[in-house]
């Protein structure tokens, strides 16, 4: 662990930090802190990738293959310094497949023709695949200096690796400074040979795939070291379902792709290794990241806490109300759940505990609340970004569309928090020391200039990556707005190792995410999971909604949320799109989901980190918080019934009805075109109905997504001439939130099923109905909900009233 995590570890005890740690180390892996040469290595390499991406992002751009690149390269080497290969039984097989790198590479350097070599090694693959292993031994024959050469140096290996670790653990290893080599030779080869690989795609020669097939190797063994085996698992059984695609179920099969094509694809070419994810990380995460570290560094944490302390502290349950606005401010720059629930609930949750607060109550509210900061501008972890690059659109759009969900989440929590301590009796912090909270922000408002500098450069239209520089160094400046504060070299020198550190975790990730996109571009399993939702559905929404929520907490199981949006988007978009939904809901409806693995049961790694801290039971605490995170779930049926909550209008069809003993008529013009916007009245086709002209108008005012009717084509009664997205009104946005505040209120209500008191069978389910009733954005479901939480609430106060007649003396 970091030691900025342990210094907000300091208020626990040995037992409860030696209890996170090893759960943070479960999850993530620990690494190395290496000494001496590697230490300065790792600076080096760290620090230089910092200053690189703060060159680019404040100064000056580079060409696409070094603003990859370098990412690429500096992640893949510092994984292999800083994170050892694991217990003892992975470390054969891996110095076996080193061996057989260097021993392939040593014997293609000595072979006199470099393409027999390769059609020999391409021999064996097919004998392979034809013949099972028999035939490729046999095919292999002339490639024994590759078998005596692995043999040969695997022993080898081994005890010059095991020699290192006797004489410490902080520094690498022999094969993985090796791996590390080796790893640095494949990138710096696909960066050098960038622009010849564009010219000569399809038509790679020996080396190329040389290349690329290791690339592969590493991409996913820096996956394991970091992060396990799960994610690695997804990415070999998508290689498997590439290789092998005739033998998969007809629902899935495809023709299948040799070893070289497939390698070769994912990463030498910009879909793969080198895709989305690594240009996403490169562009906007890294900074951001180091931006975090900057601003934890500045002192800003503690203002974090104190200003929230101010504003709750006092009012019911107010250690958990301070929890949830805590969450709100630092999970909004974390760009991690787990993180945000360590820092803010190292200080938060003995405070919920002494309170009164049941142990796993308070271990659970903590991640709950800290989920929230992804869905929270200006950062939103990584996702927001990477939805912007997969919509081409405006990241200030994306924040804009993205804050009223993220505050309606928060506030959710909020009104649970309520009731929760309601139905406990307990109330907020009994201290006179507070200071209000404009006292607070008097003595410590600067802190808040990186976050407001962060905003408005957005909105003024300025890059992200630009913003995310300025306010950087806005965060150097005000740490020397105090004296004990003030970062001077050290500090600067120190922020910068930490966030390079940082990077790593979601950095592991781009080559198996590379790889999983690839395939699913390269099979085609996108449109066929579209089809089989869409199937399974019935083509209808809300079943479709709940597969995509299934799956997404399915491909999410101990892989980082930003990848797990990733893989779902790519798979469950498409179908969501098809039956209606909007890009930017569908897309938010899968960023949401995405954040369920670290609330739900069983894997749920924030709802443990809190359950470490609380002393509490993980799997009672990991249900309670999947209880308080409940709106993570009803929000995105919100996005897709109601999409105006996110400005986004919906789709509606102009069909063609007229009156006719014939049940279709002549298309003689149509007047649209798409991507044309119309006004309400337009004419926007005529049609020949029993030789007369009927004109179908515009019902409203739309863009014209597509167009089905064709000129001089014939149309049956009913179907449809223009598929037209009509835009959200300032009316119908301002309904949408009104209605998901009240419906908030009161799914808070239902979800503790309290009130002003316990509620009863009956009343809890009038409340169910109420809640159903006051998110559907009408006038007349908002009364009719509203009336009934009247009813219950005047239910409850006549109980309340009969209670204290009774209790009264007489």
């Amino acid at each position: 662990m970091s030691e900025e995590l342990n210094e907000e570890l300091e208020d626990l005890s040995p037992e409860e930090q030696e209890k996170l740690k090893k759960l943070m180390e479960k999850d993530s892996k620990s690494y190395r802190s290496p000494t001496g040469f590697f230490k300065w290595l790792v600076a080096l390499l760290g620090g230089g990738m910092v200053l690189f991406y703060f060159y680019t992002a404040g100064l000056a751009t580079v060409a696409t293959q070094y603003h990859r690149g370098v990412y690429v390269f500096a992640t893949y080497v510092l994984v292999f310094l800083l994170y050892p290969a694991g217990k003892t039984r992975i470390r054969l097989p891996l110095t076996l497949v080193l061996g057989a790198i260097l021993s392939t590479v040593a014997t293609a350097l000595f072979f006199d023709d470099t393409a027999a070599f390769h059609a020999r090694l391409l021999e064996v693959g097919d004998a392979w695949t034809e013949g099972g292993l028999s035939l490729a031994l046999g095919s292999a024959a002339g490639l024994w200096p590759i078998a005596v050469g692995t043999v040969a140096l695997t022993p080898l290996l081994m005890w010059a690796d095991s020699r290192m670790m006797a004489r410490g653990e902080k520094n690498p290893t022999l094969s993985d400074i090796l791996y590390a080599v080796v790893s640095a030779a494949c990138v710096y080869y696909w960066m050098h040979e960038f622009e010849n690989l564009n010219y000569r795609a399809g038509a790679e020669n020996e080396l190329d795939a040389m290349i690329s097939i290791v690339g592969i190797i590493l991409s996913l063994e820096v996956c394991r070291r970091v992060l396990g085996w799960s994610m690695t698992l997804i990415g070999i059984f998508m290689l498997c379902y590439c290789y092998f695609g005739p033998h998969f179920p007809d629902i899935i099969a495809h023709r299948g792709f040799g070893l070289e094509r497939l390698c070769t694809a994912l990463y030498l070419t910009t879909n793969g290794v080198f895709g989305v994810m690594a240009n996403v990380l490169a562009t906007y995460v890294i900074l951001f990241i180091f931006f975090g570290a900057f601003l934890h560094k500045s002192g800003a944490g503690k203002f974090f806490i104190d200003l929230p302390l101010a504003i709750a502290g006092r009012s019911t349950g107010g250690p958990a109300k301070v929890a949830v606005i805590a969450s709100a401010l630092f999970g909004s720059v974390s760009g991690s759940a787990i993180a945000n629930t360590v820092s803010t609930g190292a200080f938060t949750i003995p405070l919920m505990k002494r309170a009164g607060f049941k142990p796993h109550v308070a271990g659970a509210i903590e991640p709950s609340a800290s989920i929230g900061g992804m869905f929270l501008p200006p950062i939103m972890g990584a996702g927001g970004f990477l939805m912007a690059e997969l919509t081409n659109t405006p990241y200030a759009y994306i924040m804009m569309i993205a804050i009223f969900p993220a505050l309606c989440y928060f506030f959710s929590v909020f009104c649970m928090i309520h009731f929760e301590a309601k139905k406990q009796g307990l109330k907020g912090i009994a201290d006179e020391n507070f200071p209000h909270w404009k006292q607070v922000l008097k003595k410590e408002w600067y802190f808040s200039l990186p976050l407001v500098i962060i905003t408005v450069l957005m909105i003024l239209g300025r890059s992200p990556g630009f913003s995310a520089f300025w306010a950087t160094i806005t965060c150097v400046v005000i740490s020397w707005f105090r004296a004990d504060t003030r970062m001077g070299p050290k500090e600067i020198w120190e922020a910068i190792l930490t966030g390079a550190n940082n990077t790593l975790i979601i950095g592991a990730t781009l080559g198996v995410i590379g790889i999983i996109v690839g395939t699913i571009s390269l099979t085609g399993i996108g449109l066929k999971f579209s089809d089989i939702i869409i199937s399974l559905a019935g083509g209808n929404l809300l079943p479709a909604i709940l597969l995509v929520a299934l799956a997404s907490l399915v491909l999410g199981m101990g892989v980082p949320v930003t990848a797990a949006y990733l893989i779902t988007a790519v798979l469950a978009v498409p179908p969501l799109a098809e039956m209606g939904v909007p890009i930017l809901a569908a897309h938010m409806i899968v960023y949401w989901f995405s954040q369920d693995s670290n609330i739900t049961p069983p894997v749920c790694v924030a709802a443990y980190a809190g359950a470490a801290i609380a002393g509490a039971d993980p799997w009672k605490t990991g249900w309670t918080s999947f209880k308080f995170a409940k709106l993570l779930y009803v929000m995105p049926i919100l996005f897709a019934l109601t999409p105006a909550i996110l400005f986004q209008g919906h789709t509606a069809n102009v069909n063609a009805e007229f009156q006719s003993e014939i049940p279709f008529a002549q298309v003689l013009k149509v007047n649209v075109q798409e991507g044309q916007p119309f006004a309400k009245g337009d004419v926007l086709a005529e049609l020949m109905v029993d030789d007369k002209i009927v004109k179908v108008e515009a019902p409203m005012a739309g863009n014209a997504v597509t167009v089905k009717a064709i000129s001089g084509g014939l149309i049956n009664l009913g179907d449809a001439i223009v598929e037209g997205e009509i835009p959200a009104t300032p009316g119908k946005v301002f309904s949408s939130m009104f209605s998901a505040i009240l419906g908030t209120i009161a799914f808070s209500a239902f979800t503790m099923v309290f009130w002003i008191r316990k509620t009863t069978l009956i009343e809890w389910l009038l409340l169910g109905a109420a809640t159903i009733l006051l998110y559907w954005p009408t006038f007349i479901t908002d009364g009719a909900g509203l009336v009934i939480v009247a009813a219950v609430w005047f239910m409850q106060h006549s109980k309340n009233r009969r209670d204290l007649a009774a209790a009264a003396p007489a």
